[in-house]
């Protein structure tokens, strides 16, 4: 099979690699997905150069972790799914072969049924965009009396929860660094959009909630904005984390003990079997009701893998950035 890997970690243009490696065969309990579409994330690029203190994971390592396409095959134990088109989680946690090729062998609870009105552009940005975001109202427990605070609007997962926020009727101010970004949390459905290099974000958010500060803040970047929480968090708020820029954050911990603030971290490769079932389920039912938009921002082929993964680093596009694995890709 065609299929784009490396073999040490570093810079994209330096250790991505394109070529031929063996297609693999589903085993007991396993399906195996033919791959329209590869989804890229942050943590693809901050793998492959060695973040998070991890090392390769093998010596030889297919990355990206989403992905979409048909299953073409199942293992011994796994009832006929040939044919079913298909979204994929974790495709490369805790393994070394990701969804960067023409063929990706999984558990079959890990290849989830794809709704008939959703495209496989779609379905390549729900593995970890979508359900981190999914997970993360979940644990806000967010209803129609909350306002909630979505750092960092244009962000892929923040652009899902600001959807998510709003579909359970809160009130969704969020943050981002240009008007361009600004359009595109407004699109999503955001009630307030704060630009944070040149507003006082305290300020702004004092102003819009009359002093009363925010239910609950969704944070993609705990060690930069943890400062903040002072002047954005009603006491008995609730802060739900799902990432940082470094590996220690700074807290204002006695504020937080005091306003008795709830912290809730998570990794969204790591949650419970309960969590990840409900968050599927929720996914998939607003998925079929046409109810949940999405933003993919750019297509490369297989062969700019590196282009990819240096766009996102870069942060150069709002919006999902997915790889063209088949040539012909019906459904999109």
């Amino acid at each position: 099979m065609r299929a784009a890997f490396y073999t040490r970690q570093g810079p994209a243009h330096e250790v991505l690699q394109i070529g031929e490696q063996p297609t693999p065969a589903p085993g007991p309990g396993e399906v195996r997905v033919k791959l329209r579409i590869s989804g890229v994330n942050p943590s693809d690029w901050k793998v492959r150069r060695g973040g998070f203190g991890r090392g390769l994971a093998a010596p030889l390592v297919i990355p990206h972790s989403d992905g979409a396409g048909d299953i073409d095959a199942v293992g011994p134990g796994v009832a006929d799914r040939v044919g079913e088109r298909v979204w994929v989680w974790n495709g490369q946690w805790k393994r070394p072969h990701g969804t960067a090729a023409e063929y990706i062998v999984l558990p079959s609870a890990q290849a989830v049924p794809l709704p008939a009105n959703v495209g496989y552009d779609e379905g390549a940005c729900l593995g970890i965009p979508a359900l981190t975001a999914v997970q993360a109202v979940r644990l806000a427990n967010i209803d129609q009396h909350a306002t909630v605070l979505v750092a960092g609007g244009a962000g892929s997962v923040a652009h899902y929860a600001i959807q998510l926020a709003k579909l359970r009727g809160a009130t969704v101010i969020t943050t981002v660094s240009g008007d361009a970004k600004a359009e595109h949390a407004r699109r999503g459905g955001a009630d307030h959009v704060v630009n944070y290099r040149t507003e006082d974000v305290g300020a702004r958010v004092r102003d819009i909630t009359q002093g009363r500060g925010v239910d609950t803040i969704i944070e993609l970047d705990l060690t930069s904005n943890a400062k903040l929480y002072p002047l954005l968090l009603r006491p008995h708020g609730t802060v739900v984390v799902y990432g940082m820029s470094a590996n220690e954050s700074a807290l204002p911990s006695l504020w937080l003990m005091q306003n008795s603030i709830t912290l809730r971290l998570f990794l969204i490769y790591d949650i419970s079997d309960a969590d990840r079932l409900a968050g599927i389920a929720e996914l998939t039912k607003i998925l079929s009701e046409g109810r949940l938009v999405h933003a993919i921002a750019r297509h490369l082929p297989l062969e700019a893998i590196d282009e990819a993964h240096d766009t996102i680093e870069r942060g150069d596009v709002v919006g999902n950035v997915v790889l063209d694995i088949s040539e012909e890709t019906p459904g999109r």
